[in-house]
């Protein structure tokens, strides 16, 4: 089987997530500069094979969109132009960052690396894909 891959985009830094090649463990893969993207997921995939790509997208408790909706959403037309042979699906990602910070209390993670703002993308990219598994299972 091939791995499942999720990203928590943002503006400024993009979290990433995969699962193992069996598709049961969800495990943080990387924080990166969202500019960097395409160009670090292109290497990425000369070594892994991904079936699926899933992207969290941020929507309002009213199902509007957020600040971050057109952000995404522009990702997602660059990823499916860049990778067409990959599906790609959007989850919601409504909390996730919250459920991060929730996590790193939870873990025990010193104060100091809390405030490392790419922990909380590559722990919500990880939630995502958590989330993810848990409806397909």
């Amino acid at each position: 089987m091939a791995r499942i891959l999720a990203i928590d985009y943002g503006g400024k830094r993009t979290g990433l997530a995969v699962t193992d090649p069996l598709q049961i463990i969800a495990t943080g893969l990387v924080t990166i500069d969202s500019k960097e993207l395409i160009a670090y997921l292109k290497k990425y995939f000369l070594t892994e094979v991904v079936e699926l790509i899933i992207i969290g997208l941020p929507k309002n408790w009213d199902e509007s969109d957020t600040h971050g909706t057109p952000l995404v959403q522009s990702a997602i037309k660059k990823l499916q132009k860049e990778f067409p042979h990959i599906p790609l699906k959007t989850v919601d990602e409504r909390y996730t960052s919250k459920m991060a910070k929730d996590a790193m209390l939870d873990m025990g993670m010193k104060k100091k690396d809390r405030r490392i703002k790419g922990n909380v993308d590559i722990i919500a990219a990880t939630i995502i894909l958590q989330e993810y598994l848990q409806t397909i299972q």
